[in-house]
């Protein structure tokens, strides 16, 4: 049988590379006890490291091929189950039930995005997040205000977890190689926030609006939000750009709100 082809609609890359493969098992360091979620598992690369090392492991992959044979290739081993769904479409609290879940995986970086969104909304049950992601996408995740690469990625995830680049991966270390290179990303929800937030909605969609026009000062940006004498008040300077409020700053104008 044919070695499955990478579709390129799905933004597949496979990682096959034996010592970036080991790296990122040893950093992520699976335990026995650890109930795992990876997503996009592809031809299992990380999956068949993770089998013998961990209590339960769950994994999410939208291509029915390659999760048929994932599943033909798993069978005998009870505490793996393999999903053919798309993750956009699970609540991974659901699939093992209870708080410390770990999640890992080659993220597929035509929809990292919105996954990493995603899976935002499930923190209070997971313990940890190490992702493969486009380095640039890496990159915005971790800036800081003054950055280029500082934008609603960042304020959003920083707020509800911290997050470092733990690994640079070379495009070589997939089939096919990717024209960009990679990073793998370790995020960790706080147990405290570091603000307060009394209305998420609120917050999200001032950072939605403020980035969405990043050229434009926040007296534009958020005209039809808030006024920039209410700003003022509130200790925010209405002649400055996106890029240069903190994520303390953003929780002031979501209050404001």
């Amino acid at each position: 049988m044919n070695a499955p082809v990478a579709r390129k609609s799905l933004g597949q890359h496979f990682l096959h590379q034996k010592n970036v493969i080991r790296r990122i098992i040893s950093q992520f360091a699976p335990g026995e006890g650890d109930r795992v979620v990876e997503i996009g598992p592809g031809l299992g690369a990380l999956t068949f490291e993770l089998i013998p090392r961990v209590g339960q492991l769950h994994a999410i992959e939208l291509d029915r091929v390659l999760a048929r044979k994932l599943e033909n290739e798993t069978a005998g081993f009870g505490h793996v189950h393999i999903l053919h769904a798309n993750a956009l479409d699970v609540d991974v609290c659901t699939l093992c039930p209870g708080q410390n879940l770990r999640l890992i995986g080659n993220l597929p970086y035509n929809i990292s995005t919105p996954l990493l969104f995603h899976v935002l909304g499930s923190r209070a049950c997971i313990r940890d997040m190490w992702f493969m992601l486009q380095k640039e996408v890496g990159e915005r995740i971790v800036a800081g205000p003054g950055s280029k690469r500082y934008g609603r990625l960042s304020v959003m995830i920083q707020q509800s977890c911290s997050a470092e680049l733990v690994l640079h991966v070379a495009s070589g270390a997939f089939s096919p190689p990717p024209r960009v290179e990679s990073v793998v990303v370790r995020l960790v929800p706080h147990d405290q926030p570091p603000h307060d937030i009394a209305d998420y909605r609120a917050f999200d969609s001032v950072v939605r609006a403020a980035f969405s026009q990043r050229r434009k000062t926040l007296r534009n940006a958020l005209r039809h939000l808030i006024d920039a004498d209410l700003m003022r008040t509130a200790g925010i300077d209405p002649s400055l750009r996106a890029e240069q409020l903190s994520i303390g700053d953003y929780v002031k104008l979501g209050k404001l709100l």
